[in-house]
Formats: C-alpha cells, sequence, structure tokens
C-alpha cells in the first residue's frame, strides 16, 4: 500500500474548519490518519474522502478509474476545499 498526502489546493470561500492552501495530512499503510498542518481535521470533509483514499492508497492495475484521481472536494459547494492527491514511496 502506498502512503497518501492529501494536500488543501485551494479554499472557495470560507472554510469553518480553517483549511488553507498548502495544509495537509497523510494516510498512513491505507489505516492511519496522520495530522499534519493543521493538526485538526475536519470531521464533515474526512468522511467524503475516506472512499477514495482507500482505494488510492492500495495498489492497482494501470487502467483502474482510481488512478486518474488527482483532487477531490468536501462536502461544502458553496464554500469548497479542494484536496489534491499525491503517493507518496516509503
Amino acid at each position: 500500500m502506498s502512503d497518501v498526502k492529501v494536500t488543501v489546493k485551494s479554499v472557495k470561500g470560507f472554510c469553518s474548519a480553517g483549511y488553507k492552501p498548502g495544509d495537509y495530512f497523510m494516510l498512513r499503510d491505507g489505516l492511519m490518519i496522520e495530522a499534519g498542518k493543521p493538526a485538526g481535521l475536519c470531521i464533515y470533509a474526512l468522511p467524503a474522502l475516506i472512499p477514495y483514499l482507500t482505494a488510492y492508497c492500495r495498489e492497482t492495475p494501470p487502467e483502474d478509474w482510481i488512478n486518474n484521481k488527482r483532487e477531490l472536494q468536501c462536502p461544502d459547494n458553496d464554500n469548497a476545499v479542494i484536496f489534491g492527491l499525491e503517493r507518496v514511496d516509503k
């Protein structure tokens, strides 16, 4: 399994959790979320991201749809936070 770095790419409007571009967190071994900056995680964004993150951290064939995912969005459409995905070699 790959580690995944999830980085805030942009914030449209006002993020109640206080996310700013460049903030990040890590998913380690597909099991553990490691807070980065800020040290907290948004309880609204996290459940929306988890199904994609669990697929993204797995080894998949090159043609698998998840390999084309580069961004995810929090569920707040009016104040959207866009998260970038990056597989990190261990």
